[in-house]
C-alpha cells in the first residue's frame, strides 16, 4: 500500500478547499443570474410608452455575438486539451484566441448598449430597459472577469510553464467560461429571441 506524505496530503486538502471554494461561488452566480432573469421576465412589458425588444433589438446582430461567445467556449475547450498534453505553446495558442473572441464579444455588446443610450433607449427610460441593462451589462461585467482572469493565467503559465497549479487554475476558468457561454444562450432565447418574436 503506497503511503501519501503529509506535503502530499496538504496539498489535496487545498486543492479540495479551493475548489470548494469555487463551487460555492458558481452557485452564487446562479442564483444572481436566476433573479436577473426572474426580474427581467417581470419588467419585459412594462416599456412606459417606449420601444420594446422587437423595435430595438438586431438579431442578426445578436447571433454573430452568440457565435463569438460559443465559439470562444471551444477554443477554451482546445486550450484545456493541450494543457493537459503539456502543449505549452497549444495552450497560449487557444487562450489567446479565447481571450480576442471573449474581448470581441465585449466590444459588441458595448457597442449595442451605446448605440441604444444615443438612440434614447437607457436603462433610466423604462423598468424594462432597466432589467435588460442589469442582466446583459452583469454577464458583460462578468466576461471582463474572465479576460482579466485569462490574462492573470497566461502570466502565470508563461512565468511557471505547466503544473499542476496552472491545470487546476485552467480548469476553473474553463469551467467559468462555459457557464458564460450557458448564461448567454439563456440571454439569446429568453432576451433577444422571445423579444424580438
Amino acid at each position: 500500500m503506497t503511503k501519501v506524505s503529509p506535503m502530499h496530503k496538504e496539498i489535496d486538502e487545498e486543492t479540495a478547499t479551493s475548489l470548494l471554494g469555487f463551487w460555492v461561488y458558481m452557485m452564487t452566480d446562479c442564483i444572481l443570474f436566476a433573479s436577473l432573469f426572474a426580474v427581467f421576465i417581470v419588467l419585459k412589458n412594462n416599456t412606459a410608452g417606449g420601444r420594446n425588444g422587437a423595435e430595438l433589438f438586431s438579431l442578426p446582430f445578436v447571433l454573430m455575438q452568440t457565435l463569438i461567445l460559443l465559439t470562444s467556449s471551444f477554443t477554451s475547450g482546445l486550450a484545456m486539451l493541450a494543457a493537459q498534453r503539456s502543449r505549452i505553446k497549444d495552450t497560449f495558442i487557444w487562450l489567446g484566441a479565447t481571450g480576442v473572441l471573449g474581448a470581441s464579444f465585449l466590444a459588441l455588446e458595448i457597442n449595442e448598449f451605446a448605440k441604444l443610450d444615443h438612440s434614447g433607449s437607457s436603462w433610466r427610460t423604462s423598468g424594462f430597459l432597466s432589467s435588460y441593462f442589469t442582466l446583459v451589462g452583469t454577464h458583460g461585467l462578468h466576461i471582463t472577469v474572465g479576460l482579466l482572469w485569462l490574462g492573470g493565467i497566461l502570466v502565470y503559465i508563461y512565468k511557471k510553464g505547466l503544473n499542476e497549479t496552472s491545470v487546476k487554475r485552467l480548469t476553473m476558468f474553463s469551467i467559468f467560461w462555459h457557464f458564460l457561454d450557458v448564461v448567454w444562450i439563456f440571454i439569446f432565447s429568453v432576451v433577444y429571441l422571445l423579444g424580438v418574436i
